[in-house]
């Protein structure tokens, strides 16, 4: 009876560790990540007005995505081929999600869509028309554009090669070590 309480005791802190880190990795994206095009901008340019800012924890607050201006009622496109996965109302707002290649994910809001889930879309192809109303941004109209490869965020700028890559200490180590006169190249 010991060893089985042990064994439970074990397993359940494996199972906590294990879950913490999968929410402590930094918000990060390789080079593996960058993606390859032809990825078209949603709104026809990239008129940036609210950057990519990811929370250093994912519960806590943050801008998991760009802002890009544009005209209101609009249309919107693809980024990129795949398959729609979500259209429809989110929390009083039109918002259309798209599975990509290689595990990829983007999210377009406010949009009231012309797609539905299910439907196959390539890049460029519309899929709704962009309302007013994104609290988030300074101008009258944006697009809300999201990136995540699982359940990471990415920078989408990345998409169109721009963005940042997001480096983060490793958990545990709150700065980086400071690089000494011998340690320079």
């Amino acid at each position: 009876m010991r060893r089985l309480h042990h064994a439970i005791i074990i397993g359940l802190i494996t199972t906590v560790i294990l879950v913490a880190s999968a929410f402590t990795q930094p918000a990060t994206a390789s080079a593996a990540e960058r993606t390859s095009g032809p990825w078209l901008p949603p709104t026809g340019g990239l008129d940036l007005r609210t950057g990519f800012d990811p929370p250093p924890l994912p519960w806590l607050p943050g801008h998991r995505g760009i802002d890009l201006a544009a005209a209101d009622a609009q249309p919107v496109v693809a980024a990129g081929p795949g398959r729609v996965v979500y259209a429809g109302d989110l929390a009083g707002r039109g918002v259309v999600s798209i599975a990509h290649a290689n595990g990829l994910r983007t999210t377009y809001e406010p949009v009231e869509p012309a797609v539905a889930a299910g439907d196959t879309v390539t890049a460029g192809q519309t899929i709704g028309t962009l309302q007013a109303g994104h609290a988030s941004c300074t101008a009258a109209a944006c697009l809300h554009l999201g990136l995540k490869r699982g359940p990471r965020y990415l920078d989408p700028m990345l998409l169109f090669g721009d963005g940042k890559v997001r480096l983060l200490p490793r958990p545990g180590r709150p700065h980086a070590a400071p690089l000494t006169e011998g340690a320079r190249s």
